[in-house]
């Protein structure tokens, strides 16, 4: 029966290479930091790591990892359960309280990664007769939970806030019980922040609720870290907010959702994903108490990391490169041509950085890029080698075509 199978396997994936469009697995030796060692799928050695989630270089930071270490002895390796059965730990609830107090919201409640916790959410609070009002560029994650839910669907342009009247509009005459308006804090591929303050004044308007998936802004975007909602001024006016701990909280695994108390209560008793997926490993919950522990005590690595987003986004510019608007430290380089990306992406790792080009289905047909991402691990000193290897990198595809 495969054979049949395989032939039209390897058919598509032969396609995908035709196209450019093959993403390759890098193997890194190392922890994860501002340097790693490549072993395999590029050049050998030791490289600038400027793609991955590190924003706040917490992934090895010695005091995270020591306070692992510790909860290894305290608390074991895992659960070996799910949450309601025997698989919650003191560790566990005091994480949730203490997400709740930073974030600004009622209770929290941890899943295994914020993949699940997007999973769980719709499907759980919305039912046919509610509808739920998605932004065009949503996480991956957003738009497969939708998909869960029986609620119905509108989606408006990304950032379009005339659109996303027009659709709650619709919901709210089509007779929708509930209506939720859904969108990315901060829009991974593109490090765009979502208009808040303006999509709540729509959710009073229109008896909508809000929730926003904070992933890459809790921890470093506002004057405390506590992401977009705080930015904006609207930390009271959000109703959940979903998030990940494996990004700038330490950068290991899992994910939560901090709402209003009666959501919360209400995903423990029926968001399928917690009810059926074991229970997050006590020494992650512990590590990110630390990690909160360390935002809360001094603002000294989101500094570090504003400093480096404004000199990469600087000299980048200044030579001449395609650099999306912002301030946030996801800096997408704009490429266009999906084969040219992922050859500029091989020649900055024979130069010693180590970056990904990003393109179809990824991101839309003719946007490739190569999504540079800077951490208050990095140097400036390592800031300008990378703009250095962009400006070499360019003039040696030049050569090539």
């Amino acid at each position: 029966m495969f054979d049949s199978v395989r032939d039209d396997l390897r058919a598509s994936l032969d396609e995908i290479r035709a196209a450019g469009l093959h993403k390759p697995e890098r193997v890194i030796g190392t922890p994860q930091s501002a340097t790693v060692q490549v072993t395999a799928g590029g050049r050998p050695g030791e490289v600038l790591n400027f793609c991955a989630n590190n924003y706040l270089g917490l992934a090895d930071h010695p005091e995270v990892v020591a306070a692992a270490h510790a909860a290894l002895d305290r608390w074991g390796y895992g659960m070996a359960s799910v949450r309601f059965i025997c698989g919650t730990q003191e560790v566990h609830k005091e994480l949730e309280a203490r997400l709740s107090a930073f974030l600004g919201q009622e209770d929290t409640i941890l899943y295994s990664s914020c993949f699940d916790a997007n999973g769980g959410v719709f499907e759980t609070l919305l039912g046919p007769e509610d509808a739920v009002v998605s932004d065009a560029l949503n996480h991956a994650s957003i738009i497969d939970g939708i998909r869960l839910s029986k609620a119905r669907r509108f989606r408006y342009a990304n950032r379009d806030m005339a659109d996303l009247e027009r659709q709650l509009k619709e919901a709210t005459e089509g007779g929708a019980r509930r209506k939720l308006i859904v969108t990315d804090g901060v829009f991974s591929m593109d490090g765009y922040v979502a208009p808040l303050r303006e999509i709540c004044d729509l959710a009073d308007r229109y008896d909508a609720m809000v929730m926003v998936d904070d992933s890459h802004a809790v921890g470093f975007v506002g004057p405390g870290g506590r992401g977009t909602p705080e930015l904006h001024g609207v930390m009271d006016r959000v109703d959940i907010i979903t998030g990940t701990l494996g990004k700038a909280l330490g950068g290991a695994s899992g994910g939560y959702v901090a709402a209003r108390a009666e959501i919360v209560a209400l995903l423990r008793q029926r968001s399928r994903p917690y009810l059926f997926s074991n229970t997050l490993a006590p020494v992650i919950a512990a590590a990110s108490l630390k990690v909160l522990d360390l935002l809360e005590a001094a603002d000294d690595l989101r500094v570090r990391l504003a400093e480096n987003t404004e000199l990469f986004r600087r000299r980048m510019t200044r030579e001449g490169f395609d650099v999306l608007p912002g301030d946030h430290a996801i800096a997408p380089v704009m490429i266009g041509d999906a084969a040219k990306a992922g050859r500029m992406a091989e020649l900055l790792l024979e130069r010693g950085v180590y970056v990904i080009g990003f393109s179809y289905p990824v991101v839309p047909q003719g946007q490739a890029r190569i999504r540079v991402q800077l951490s208050a691990a990095h140097s400036a000193d390592d800031v300008n080698r990378a703009v250095d290897a962009f400006v070499a990198a360019r003039e040696a595809w030049e050569n090539e075509a």
